[in-house]
Parts: C-alpha cells; structure tokens; sequence
C-alpha cells in the first residue's frame, strides 16, 4: 500500500537526508513563490513612479491577510494531518482535507466580495497617501479578485507539503509563478494597464496555480479532495485552529505591521514608502529558501512526533538550525554589501536607494538569528503546541515590530523606521529560546499545549 510506503519512508530514513530530499522541491517553490511576489515590484518600478511602486507595497499587507486565511487552514489542517498519517488514520487525514480547502474557499470568496464593495476606505485603511491612493486601487481590485484561489491553493500546497509530497506542491507553485512573470510586463507595458495589469497577472496567475494544485492532490497516494468529506464540526476546527494561529498570528500580525511601516515611512514621503516596499521584498525573498528548508523538516516532525519517535524529530531540528544558520550568515553578508545595488535593481531612484540601503543592512545584521526562530516555530507548530507556537509566530512582526516601529519612528525618525525589524528580531531571538528549550524538555510526554 503506498500510504504504508510513505510511513516507512518518513519513520525510518536517515533523518538529515530525508530533510534535504523533501525540502528541495519545497526550496524551490519558496524561491519561485518569493521571486514572483518581487516580479510586480521590479516590473511596476519601471514605470518611474515611487507612488506607483509604493501602491505595491501598501497592498502587499492586504495580501498578507489574504495569505493568513490560506495558511491559516493550510497549516491547521496540514499540521493534522501529518499527525494522522503518522497513526496511520486516513480516513480522518481526508476529512480534516477537504475541511480546510472548502472553508478556505468560502472565507476567500467573502474576502473578494466585501474588499471590492469597500476598495476606497480599505485602501486609506493600508496606509495610502493621496497620491498613492488611485494606484492602490487600481492594484487592489485585481488583487481581491483572486482572494479565493489565493487562500485556496495555500491551502492546498501546505496539504501537499505536509503528506510529504513536496513535489506535486512545487509544480503547482513553479508554473504559477512563471505565469505572472511572464504576464507582468505584457498587461503593464504591451497592454498599458500599467499598476492594475501587476494586478491582473497575479490574480490570473494564483488561479493556474490552484488548478494546477487541485489536479495534485488526484495523483498518485495523495489524499483526494472530496465535497463528501467535509465535515462542519467543532472537532475539526478547533483542531485547525490549534495548528493554524500561530500561521494567523504571524501573517495577521505582519499585516498590520505593513500598515503601521507604511503609515510610519509616509511621514518622509513616497520615496520612503517605495524603498520599505522593494526592502520587504527582498528580505522576504532572501528568507525564502531558509523558510523552504524548514518546510522539508514539518512533515518530518509531524510524522515522526505523532509516531512518538522524539529523538528523529530532536535529531531534525538541530540539523536544521545548524544548516540553515550558516547559510544565512552567508547570504547577510553579502547582502549587507551590496544593499545599494540590490535596491537599485527595483527602484532606480536616489532617495529610495538611500534609505532602503540603510533599512536592508540594519535587517541583514540580525538575518542568521532567523534560524532558531523560524525553525523552532515550525517544529512547535508541527507538533500541535499551540501556545509557543503562536507566540513565536507573531512576535517578530507583530508583537515587537509593531511597537517597536511606532517608539522607534518618533524617537529616531527615519533611522528608527529603517532599524525596527532588526531591533524585533533580536527580541523575538531573546524570547525564542528558552521557550524552545522547554518544549524540547516537554516533547517526551507528547503533549499539546
């Protein structure tokens, strides 16, 4: 039976080689998925407007809430379902699926319908000046219209990711992305759509991605999606709710965050604005890979943990950390070099180059303490520890960030806005460990909490 196969495969290999082979596909979707999310901002920055390219980044904390929702039943019910293939419960496995697709489907659609019906105060809620406000819009509306795949096909690669079948999620991922890329610059210049074509490519772009996605999870051992298996139960979503806050906590947190950011850099202008917007990017796209890595340990976890084989789940966190630590030791150092010329990739203009410049290298500095954070996150995460989880989740963009920024920006300026994130990562390090160390010292009892 293949789901017996994958059992032995995720209880039984080697555990550092087992991480590698399911975080390839995993690496690569989150390089491709991060890429195409810089691709509108590359491609709307060559309009040579900073309010055209801010816009992209006053949107980007409403598709941060949009990608909440999605990771929110992705996780919660991919985090389950990990845990009952590790028990060898499928059929409770394809039940918690199809709950956490359908629902996720509903909330998208009533996220296009109610932003479409509020487009202009939503934008002025983002942090939209009045010169940024009609690109806004424009950008938004396209935006929206994709809510429902956007959430839906989160879902799905998450459920993919955590069956251990990395790569039916990467394909999905993979030709989506490409198909925005290419789209971009055809509905933006060729088509003169200008800021609302980024829009378009997107929403057309994340519905490929969902069919595409849909269509793997027919093939092969993956559990199949049926309307039949939904189940409208306390049961299941409370269950999605213990292993979905801490992705809610955190993308939710980082919306409102991104608000805060734009409201604090607009008091130095569009260009500030501009520059916070392509530094996000960046930084988002530079944790990618790291973040894809973690992602081939979660199913690992969850198989291995809800098997009671503690030492396997041990063995793969700190192969993670250790790994990945270098790595972004490395990558921060070079990207503390290059800042200005990374910056004026997306945005050739002096102003935005100097002060993103600055908010790039205050944020590489603390870039190898990622390692520890993200990994403990997702292990307690995986695990079902709802309560650290969450806490970690939300407490580099949210729950430090967002009073950090707003302290910072009044006492510092702009340094204060450009140093914020560095300052919530190191507090976000400061807290994380201990609260891991402790969850490992629990682990034994298997235990949520």
């Amino acid at each position: 039976m293949e789901q017996e196969q994958k059992f032995k495969k995720m209880t039984g290999e080697p555990v550092g080689k087992l991480i590698m082979k399911l975080a390839i596909p995993c690496i690569i979707s989150m390089l491709v998925t991060a890429f195409y999310n810089m691709a509108d901002t590359f491609f709307v920055g060559r309009l040579n407007s900073n309010a055209a390219t801010g816009a992209v980044g006053v949107v980007f904390s409403m598709m941060s809430v949009i990608q909440a929702i999605g990771f929110f039943f992705g996780h919660g019910s991919g985090n389950y379902i990990s845990r009952c293939l590790g028990r060898k419960n499928y059929k409770e496995a394809s039940n918690m699926a199809a709950t956490g697709f359908f629902s996720s489907l509903g909330i998208g659609i009533i996220i296009c319908i109610f932003g479409q019906l509020f487009l202009e105060p939503l934008s002025l809620i983002l942090g939209s000046t009045e010169t940024i406000l009609p690109y806004t819009k424009d950008y938004l509306k396209f935006i929206l219209l994709g809510a429902p795949w956007m959430t839906s096909s989160i879902v799905l690669n998450n459920q993919l990711r955590f069956q251990g079948s990395a790569v039916y999620s990467m394909v999905g991922i993979t030709l989506g992305a490409v198909l925005n890329i290419a789209l971009d610059p055809i509905f933006i210049f060729t088509l003169k759509m200008g800021v609302a074509g980024a829009g378009l490519a997107t929403s057309l772009s994340q519905f490929i991605s969902f069919l595409l996605l849909l269509y793997g999870t027919s093939k092969g051992e993956n559990i199949h999606i049926h309307i039949k298996n939904f189940k409208f139960k306390v049961f299941y979503y409370k269950t999605i709710v213990a292993g979905g806050l801490p992705s809610l906590a955190r993308q939710g947190l980082s919306s409102f965050a991104a608000i805060c950011l734009n409201l604090s850099a607009g008091a130095f202008g569009d260009s500030a604005i501009a520059a916070m917007s392509v530094v996000q990017r960046i930084m988002m796209f530079g944790a990618s890979a790291m973040i894809g890595f973690g992602q081939g340990f979660q199913p690992v976890c969850g198989f291995n943990f809800g098997a009671k084989l503690y030492d396997r789940v041990k063995k793969g966190f700190w192969f993670c950390v250790k790994v990945s630590f270098f790595f972004l030791l490395g990558v921060g150092a070079i990207g503390f070099i290059f800042a200005p010329q990374i910056i004026s990739v997306f945005r050739n203009d002096a102003e935005v180059i100097a002060f993103g410049t600055a908010a790039l290298r205050f944020q590489f500095c603390t870039f190898p303490l990622h390692s520890w954070i993200v990994m403990a996150n997702m292990m307690e995460q995986s695990m079902g520890r709802t309560i650290p989880a969450t806490f970690l989740g939300g407490a580099r963009q949210g729950i430090f960030f967002i009073p950090t920024i707003l302290i910072f920006s009044a006492l510092f300026g702009a340094v204060g806005v450009q140093s914020a994130q560095a300052m919530a990562d190191l507090l976000t390090f400061l807290s994380a460990i201990p609260i891991h160390i402790y969850v490992m010292k629990t682990m034994n009892k298997g235990k949520t909490l």
